[in-house]
C-alpha cells in the first residue's frame, strides 16, 4: 500500500495481509517521483521477499513527519546559496535568467529566459540552459534556489521547472566535456589514435579489402566534436552507459574520472 507522507512524498508500505499490522517500509519516495515508481519498487520487493528471508524495517511514527532526501537539499540548497551571478552569461554573450513567464495558466510560471546581444529572447529548459555552459552550474544550483524560495508563493507556478531540474538531475544522459577532454589529453600523452580508441569501445569498420579501423566518427560524436547526422552543432550530451564504455575500454578510467557534477 502507499500512503501520504511528509512535503507530498509518499510511503509505501507492506503489511500482513490478515491483520494489517506488522507494517514494513518498502521505500520512502519524494514528491517529485512519479507514482509508477511505487509499483516498480512493491514488484521488486515482492520478487526478493519469495526468494530469500527479505524484511523491511518497522514503519514508525517518524516516517510520517520525515521529509525523504531533506539533509542532500539542505546541502544543495546551501551551495547555491554561494551563487551569486543571478543570471549567468555564457561564451558567447547570451545571458541567462529566472523569471515569471505568462502563460495559458492562470498564474505566471517561473522559468529560464534567455536574452541575446541583439535583445531577442527566448524561454528554454533547464537542459538547453545547463547545455549552453556544458556544466550544471550555476544553472541547476540557481534552479534549486528559486524553487526553495517560492516553495510555499501561490502566485507563480514551479512545477515545469522543478520537473525540468529534477529530469537533468536524474537522467541517464550526462554532459560529455570532461570525456571529450580526457580523451584529447590521453591522445596527446599516450599518442592514441581516435582509431584505436574507437575499436578498443568495438566500434570497428572494414575496407573493401578487409583492412580494419576505428569508427572514428562515432567516436567524435560521442564526444561533442562532430555534429549528428542532420544537425548543425555537436551535442553536449552522451549516454552515461557509452560514456562509461569509452572511459573503461577506451581510455583505461573508471567513468567517476570523466562525470561531470
Amino acid at each position: 500500500m502507499a500512503r501520504p507522507g511528509a512535503a507530498g512524498s509518499a510511503l509505501v508500505v507492506d503489511r500482513d495481509a490478515a491483520t494489517r499490522g506488522d507494517r514494513r517500509l518498502i521505500a520512502h519516495l519524494a514528491a517529485d517521483e512519479p507514482a509508477e515508481n511505487a509499483v516498480l519498487l512493491t514488484r521488486h520487493y515482492i520478487g526478493h521477499a519469495s526468494e530469500t528471508p527479505y524484511r523491511c524495517r518497522s514503519l514508525t511514527a517518524q516516517d510520517a513527519r520525515t521529509v525523504p532526501f531533506a539533509e542532500e537539499e539542505e546541502r544543495q540548497l546551501a551551495a547555491a546559496a554561494l551563487l551569486t551571478d543571478s543570471e549567468p552569461i555564457d561564451e558567447s554573450g547570451n545571458r541567462y535568467g529566472l523569471q515569471r513567464i505568462q502563460t495559458s495558466m492562470s498564474i505566471p510560471e517561473l522559468r529560464w529566459r534567455r536574452s541575446r546581444a541583439d535583445g531577442s529572447a527566448t524561454v528554454i529548459s533547464v537542459r538547453e540552459a545547463v547545455a549552453s555552459f556544458e556544466r550544471y552550474e550555476p544553472i541547476c544550483g540557481l534552479t534549486l534556489r528559486m524553487l526553495a524560495r517560492h516553495a510555499d508563493d501561490p502566485d507563480v507556478s514551479t512545477s515545469v521547472l522543478r520537473g525540468e531540474l529534477t529530469r537533468v538531475r536524474n537522467s541517464p544522459i550526462v554532459l560529455n566535456k570532461a570525456l571529450r577532454e580526457a580523451t584529447l589529453a590521453r591522445i596527446e600523452q599516450q599518442h592514441l589514435s581516435m582509431s584505436e580508441i574507437a575499436i578498443r569501445c568495438g566500434r570497428v569498420k572494414r575496407d573493401r579489402k578487409g583492412n580494419e579501423s576505428g569508427e572514428t566518427s562515432w567516436l567524435a560524436r560521442r564526444l561533442g566534436l562532430l555534429a549528428e547526422a542532420g544537425q548543425a552543432m555537436p551535442t553536449p550530451w552522451v549516454h552515461s552507459d557509452v560514456l562509461a564504455l569509452i572511459a573503461r575500454r577506451g581510455l583505461g578510467v573508471s567513468p567517476r574520472e570523466v562525470e561531470l557534477t
